[in-house]
């Protein structure tokens, strides 16, 4: 018998009782019991922000992001061993996949994103600096640093790989510690998981932590600096979000709940057209991935009442075509539901919904399954119903969380827009149409319900990832009965995990706080440029300044002949006059910026590899031939890349004219190397 551990505090800790049995799904045999007795769950969470919290926070995001790559690698090893557990579960090897490799590809997503869109610090800088005084002494900038608690995530049965490495991704690269809470049916595959995790030594210690088996007192010992990230039930997420744990300290609470997802059908979309046969494709594999247990899937099928009896029949045949068993046999496309209990809960949400529906394919209370037990597996023939009068209340609001879904009638986009806000909030819906009108009057309408929007039709079906599937460089999460929270979101989700502070500061102390230059700050103008510096060797604040260059009518009309730019304002003195912005002639904005590059760059080989960009360009001054041109160049933000020979530097850069007002501003990216062998 193999009882499940936690690993707290350091080390596996077995519980001191032989716990509950936890069956396979396929089979109804016992894999493992479970228990948390005897957890210190208080010093677990002590240890997260003790020792896990500190050993992240001396990391940059870089190196953060670094070691999540590296942890996908070695999951990606132990992949087969991950789908031969999983099959327990009820899944199918594409099931696994999708739970499995989803999971790992969360962690390369954020590993991407952290060193692509985050410094290389400890602290992220967020948006420009803003001036608190008109005389530029008093400056003001947010930045976020990371909470010093742990995050502790509460997860659903069906998803026991992608659900723990989608919370923990983000909260990692935020610098704050996890604590890994699965749900017991399934907390066999996630124990394997955390095992993989602690074994490849990659993750600094107390970065990770589990608890298998129930939470207890868990949330009693919370602090302000700890955050709960919970997937389940709408009813227990109202629970958890009202623990005094919780309340009393205002702790960050998100929760990702049942969700009446729903997909629109256009009317355009007929039998025969590419968009019908995608909206039948598309809502089977919904109700057979996973066997329905997904909390993206589509409960809820918006069609319109013409096309009704066609999607209807169209749906029934495909799903005629589904092998329902062991997910061992090649045959099978859809395995069990995660438990028997599962299964009954299923049934007695169906026999509500066939209050107000009537079955068109499937009977939930009979199944012949493929190489399987009917009576010890838990198995459940997907079911299709129809609502006829789509105006009851039952379809939009009772959920049954397996392979069900609902045919509803509409007679309009404002109808169907009236039906899909009946769920009260919901994480995903889809509009499959080709008819750009259609979609945007039911995009906007679904909108304000729903956290995450497909719109499906020929033209993205070919690499579009389908309705169910959180991606994690968008949003996942939704109002209302979703849970109101929203996990993953990229950066956002990155954000959730550290505090936002508004500092106020001088711009020199400013710049010294946050590491990037403020204007206003001093410069430092050496006899040495810039340009011939190594990364190592520059400095926040280094200057090089060039000019004046006298901006002449040839040099005007030269730019316009060979660029083929010759807009009035360049060329035509009348017109020009008339303009009210400029009062005559003009020098093309990008003959400025041209002329600056000219006066800041030093043009011998060196250290500056390349730039690669120009941000934030805006032209704030008409230049008139006859006006003079000085550029000011400063480092801003010096930014090094780990087991890279170079680095990034942002350049503050501020064209004046003879007059000393700004004629253009703009950021110029530039990459760095650093010195050999550094």
């Amino acid at each position: 018998m193999v009882v499940l551990r936690s690993y707290v505090s350091g080390s596996w800790r077995s519980p001191e009782e032989e716990g509950a049995p936890l069956l396979d799904a396929v089979t109804g045999e016992e894999v493992a019991r479970i228990s948390a007795a005897g957890v210190d769950r208080a010093a677990a969470l002590r240890y997260g922000r003790e020792v896990g919290g500190p050993a992240l926070r001396e990391l940059t995001f870089h190196q953060r992001a670094a070691l999540l790559k590296a942890l996908a690698s070695h999951l990606r090893e132990h992949r087969d061993e991950l789908y031969a557990l999983s099959a327990r579960t009820g899944a199918t090897r594409n099931d696994s996949r999708f739970d499995v490799d989803g999971g790992i590809g969360v962690l390369l997503g954020y590993a991407s994103k952290g060193r692509r869109e985050l410094p290389n610090d400890t602290v992220l800088v967020e948006g420009a600096a803003e001036p608190l005084g008109k005389g530029g002494t008093f400056v003001g900038q947010h930045v976020c640093t990371p909470l010093r608690g742990v995050a502790v995530q509460i997860n659903a049965f069906n998803f026991p790989v992608w659900g723990p490495l989608e919370k923990l991704a983000p909260a990692f690269v935020a610098g704050v510690p996890s604590l890994v809470k699965p749900a017991s049916q399934t907390a066999y595959l996630t124990a394997r998981l955390v095992e993989l995790i602690v074994e490849s030594g990659l993750l600094p210690e107390g970065s990770v932590q589990l608890l298998c088996g129930d939470a207890g007192d868990l949330l009693d010992h919370l602090t302000e600096q700890d955050l709960v990230a919970f997937t389940g039930s709408a009813s227990t997420a109202a629970r958890l979000r009202t623990h005094p744990g919780v309340v009393r300290d205002s702790v960050r609470f998100n929760a990702e709940a049942d969700s009446l997802n729903c997909s629109v059908l256009g009317p355009d979309a007929a039998p025969g057209t590419t968009e019908f046969d995608l909206y039948v494709q598309q809502l089977v594999t919904e109700m057979t991935v996973k066997a329905g247990q997904k909390c993206t899937a589509i409960r809820r099928a918006l069609v319109p009442a013409a096309l009704a009896g066609d999607v209807a029949d169209a749906v029934a045949a495909r799903l005629a075509e589904v092998a329902v068993g062991d997910p061992s046999d090649p045959r099978v496309r859809m395995g069990a539901l995660a438990s028997l209990g599962q299964r009954e809960e299923v049934r007695r949400s169906l026999k509500a919904l066939t209050d107000a529906a009537r079955v068109v394919f499937g009977d939930p209370d009979r199944i012949d399954p493929v190489g399987a037990d009917p009576e010890r597996g838990a198995f459940i023939s997907p079911v299709l119903l129809r609502a006829d009068d789509p105006g009851r209340a039952e379809p939009h609001e009772v959920e049954a969380f397996g392979p069900v879904a609902t045919l509803l009638p509409y007679e309009d986009a404002t109808h169907a827009v009236e039906l899909a806000a009946r769920g009260r909030g919901s994480l995903a819906a889809s509009v499959v149409t080709a008819d750009a009108a259609f979609a945007r009057e039911v995009v906007l309408g679904l909108a304000p319900w729903h956290g995450r929007l497909l719109v499906l039709n020929g033209e993205d079906a070919g690499e579009s990832t389908g309705h169910g599937s959180p991606l994690p460089a968008l949003l996942h999460g939704g109002p209302g009965r979703a849970g109101g929270g929203a996990e993953l979101g990229g950066i956002r989700g990155v954000v959730h995990h550290m505090q936002r502070t508004a500092l106020q500061a001088g711009p020199a102390m400013l710049t010294s706080l946050t590491g990037r230059w403020v204007p206003g700050t001093d410069r430092t103008v050496t006899a040495e440029h810039p340009f011939r510096k190594h990364l190592e060797d520059l400095r926040v604040g280094d200057t090089a300044v060039g000019g004046p260059r006298v901006v002449t009518l040839d040099d005007i009309e030269h730019f316009a002949a060979f660029t083929g730019d010759t807009f009035y304002a360049h060329m035509d003195e009348d017109a020009a006059k008339a303009n009210p912005f400029f009062g005559g002639r003009v020098a093309h904005g990008y003959l400025v910026v041209s002329f600056a590059a000219g006066l800041f760059v030093s043009p011998e080989p060196g250290p500056v590899l390349a730039n690669y960009g120009l941000e934030n360009l805006r032209f704030l001054t008409p230049v008139h031939p006859g006006d003079e041109l000085t550029v000011t160049l400063t480092a801003k933000q010096i930014t090094p890349r780990d087991g890279a020979a170079y680095g990034e530097v942002r350049w503050d850069t501020d064209v004046t004219n003879q007059d000393g007002a700004s004629v253009a501003k703009y950021d110029v990216l530039t990459l760095v190397a650093k010195r050999a062998g550094a």
